[in-house]
Formats: C-alpha cells, sequence, structure tokens
C-alpha cells in the first residue's frame, strides 16, 4: 500500500498539484511510508512538532511552503528545540522535491482545520 501512495503521490507532482489538489490521505501515506510518522502526528506533538502546529506558525507567511519544502529535503534544527530534523531529500533521496513540496502544502493546509488557539 504504501507503493501505491507513492505512486499516487508521483502521479499528483507530475501534474502540477496545486494546494487544493494535495489528497490528504495520499500524503498521510506518502509520510507514513516515508518514515515522517517516527517523529510527527497530524494532532499531537511526538519527538517532533504536530503538523497542526506547523501550520498554525507558517500559516499566511511568505515563503512558508519554500520554508517548509526546504526543512523537509535538507533538514533543520533549531526552530521547534534541540532535535534535529535529518533531511529527507538528496543523497538520502527519501523525497523528491514535488513530493516534499506537496507534504508542504498538506501541512500548511491544515491550518484551516484548527480553531484558533485560547486566548
Amino acid at each position: 500500500m504504501p507503493r501505491a501512495a507513492a505512486l499516487l503521490c508521483l502521479a499528483l507532482c507530475a501534474g502540477g498539484a496545486h494546494a487544493a489538489d494535495v489528497d490528504a490521505a495520499a500524503m498521510l501515506s506518502l509520510a507514513r511510508a516515508s518514515g515522517c510518522l517516527a517523529c510527527h502526528a497530524v494532532n499531537q506533538r511526538k519527538i517532533g512538532p504536530s503538523y497542526t502546529e506547523v501550520a498554525r506558525r507558517y500559516s499566511g507567511q511568505p515563503g512558508a511552503l519554500q520554508t517548509l519544502q526546504n526543512a523537509i529535503l535538507n533538514g533543520h534544527s533549531g526552530t521547534w528545540g534541540i532535535i534535529p530534523m535529518p533531511a529527507y531529500g538528496g543523497s538520502q533521496q527519501v523525497l523528491t522535491p514535488a513530493q516534499a513540496g506537496d507534504l508542504a502544502r498538506w501541512v500548511l493546509s491544515l491550518a484551516a482545520h484548527q480553531p484558533a488557539p485560547k486566548p
């Protein structure tokens, strides 16, 4: 099944999918198959922040999509604590740039599904 999700994602990526075109189930499957869910979950903090936390932090910020795509591909440290996020692109070849972009679009889309934080 993870292979089917990856193939679906490749089909979406090849077609130049926009944020509204990204299939949440396919993205969750891709995240699972790529190992992302070892450290992240959609609605709860694990080793790393939840995807909804990431969405809330970056929602509406200029360059957010590129920032998240770069973090996925190249790794990142310091924004969410001392534990670094490993790179999933480049020589690791876990995700293509298009797949990382679609995952970033999906994560950012989660901000629209969250209630505003309580004061």
